[in-house]
């Protein structure tokens, strides 16, 4: 397999990016050209602006599309299907391998050229993978892979890339504008892989000019319309036009992201003029909002519902009828009229409408059935022991006032679940105590269940790195979803996984379809994207 090496004229390249960056920067500062100010409950949960770090819900918003760009884009403001990105074409050579052929001319924000080099490097034991194989059906541990220097990666970084890539064994630089993804097994969703959080390029240069993975990740080198000024962790966040993008001239100066955690303080300060844009506005803001002269909401449903994640560790929920109890339990419907104001919907389990033939028609998340659910806590002979709720306050839209009517309904059907308030994510997951039901969201990157079901809840989701739960069976269908080629086979093992996931052993309960509605001055020229991210790239400007 073919490898670039550095690039030779890699002091050429310094010295012509340290002319231009300065230059370029006083020109999006100067020009005549808006700035933006927008207010969002959070900018990352850990504090660094890597794709691979912050696999978030906020880290799609300011990561996407305007800073970091794939090969294959995501058609954010559509479809949320694929599109020409950093490669103009791809072609399958088998079904374990594409090629793709780069867009030339692209430049990074430090001047460099974006060549093959650097799609090896992105997809790389060094940038990504660590010491992991490609090999699927193995949790892969945060613990097995701590780092010992400054320089190296997080320890959940390599077990998060065999989550998108699980079996992805090297990419080949078959000439400066041609690459070739070599998969070690069969793969029907390449191309979607491609254009999901995670797959976008960095500047292999940049990498290895920093001093730390802190430094690199804080500050990272990528070819968006947009690139970071400023980033102050927890506080602010601050990308300033790229005028050299490939995509042609940024329309604003810059895009200032603030962290204010408070619904109140957001609404407060778009209108007030403080703030241009107010994000994740719940339904019961819109109204005040929109009756204040000069302002406007939009929003939508999006690829991403809302859950519940159960802790089979906890020797209570270790019992599946006690969390097929906590799942009938939830009327979901007066969730959705009560906080929603009817905006969103219950969907059909952990699937979306554009998978298309692979959705499974007619299935339904657990109906609400209070005698069920105490015939099966009965069955489990609970005896009324404590199941710890870790919440936290508000980091999803409703999320404590959700929280606070499921305990209520599971305290009608004899549970007794208690709220325990935490400040973060590294607090919810932490090993130490007693955990029990915890709050999640559960997107779709691309249209095929393994972006969903797989991804999340399969050998390396999150949950199954974490020790919350784990299913022999349902890691075998993800096998099958993974390395198939065979279509019905594959919707079988998906319609499997999900009986198995929502109804036999329930790892997680669906509660609604999430939705997004942002909150912005009505002179502004931009429509939202049915998405978490926010595109302000010329196309969604001044339209």
């Amino acid at each position: 397999m073919v490898n670039f090496t550095r690039r030779s004229t890699l002091g050429l390249a310094g010295a012509a990016a340290g002319s231009l960056i300065l230059p370029r920067f006083s020109f999006a500062q100067g020009a005549k050209r808006p700035s933006i100010t927008i207010a969002v409950q959070k900018i990352t949960n850990n504090n660094t602006l890597d794709i691979w770090n912050e696999q978030s819900n906020v880290g799609e918003r300011v990561f996407f599309p305007n800073l970091w760009e794939g090969l294959i884009l995501r058609d954010w403001m559509g479809n949320q299907g694929p599109l020409p990105g950093l490669a103009t074409e791809w072609k399958r050579i088998d079904d374990k391998t594409l090629e793709l052929k780069l867009r030339k001319g692209v430049k990074f924000h430090n001047g460099d050229e974006l060549t093959a080099e650097d799609v090896v490097f992105s997809f790389s034991a060094q940038r990504l993978f660590g010491t992991t194989q490609p090999a699927g059906g193995k949790t892969i541990f945060a613990d097995d892979n701590k780092p010992v220097t400054a320089k190296e990666l997080p320890a959940a970084i390599p077990g998060i890339g065999r989550r998108l890539w699980p079996a992805l064994a090297g990419v080949e630089a078959v000439d400066k504008y041609t690459v070739r993804f070599h998969n070690a097994t069969p793969d029907v969703t390449l191309e979607g892989r491609l254009y999901a959080f995670g797959s976008q390029i960095a500047n292999r240069r940049a990498w290895d000019e920093a001093k730390t993975y802190v430094d690199w990740a804080r500050k990272p080198v990528t070819t968006g319309a947009y690139m970071v000024g400023e980033y102050k962790p927890d506080v602010s966040l601050t990308l300033v036009a790229f005028d050299e993008y490939w995509g042609g001239r940024p329309p604003l100066a810059q895009i200032r992201f603030v962290e204010v955690p408070e619904v109140a303080s957001r609404v407060n300060g778009l209108l007030s003029g403080e703030y241009d844009f107010a994000c994740d506005l719940p339904p019961d803001q819109i109204a005040t909002v929109k009756a204040a002269k000069g302002f406007e909401v939009q929003g939508s449903t999006i690829n991403n519902h809302r859950i519940s994640v159960f802790n089979t560790q906890n020797p209570i929920l270790a019992n599946p009828l006690m969390r097929r109890a906590m799942t009938h339990s939830i009327d979901r419907q007066a969730i959705v009229e009560a906080l929603w104001a009817g905006q969103t919907k219950i969907p059909a389990g952990l699937q979306f409408p554009f998978y298309g033939p692979m959705f499974v028609e007619g299935w339904k998340v657990p109906e609400f059935n209070a005698k069920l659910a105490q015939d099966l806590i009965k069955q489990a002979g609970y005896k009324g022991d404590v199941i710890p709720f870790r919440l936290l306050n508000n980091y999803y839209t409703n999320q404590t006032s959700n929280g606070q009517i499921m305990v209520e309904m599971w305290k009608q059907v004899g549970l007794n679940v208690q709220i325990e308030m935490k400040e973060n994510w590294g607090q919810i997951h932490d090993p130490a105590g007693v955990k029990g039901v915890r709050d999640w969201s559960a997107s779709a990157a691309f249209s095929d269940p393994v972006s969903s079901i797989v991804a999340q809840f399969g050998p390396n989701g999150e949950v199954q790195q974490k020790k919350d739960w784990t299913n022999t069976e349902a890691n075998q269908m993800a096998s099958i979803l993974e390395t198939s080629t065979d279509a019905a086979a594959r919707k079988k093992a998906f319609a499997r996984m999900l009986e198995i996931c929502e109804r036999e052993d329930p790892v997680y309960q669906v509660l609604h379809q999430n939705a997004v509605f942002t909150g912005m001055k009505s002179s502004l020229k931009w429509k939202a994207a049915p998405a978490f991210a926010m595109d302000f790239r010329s196309s969604n400007w001044a339209i």
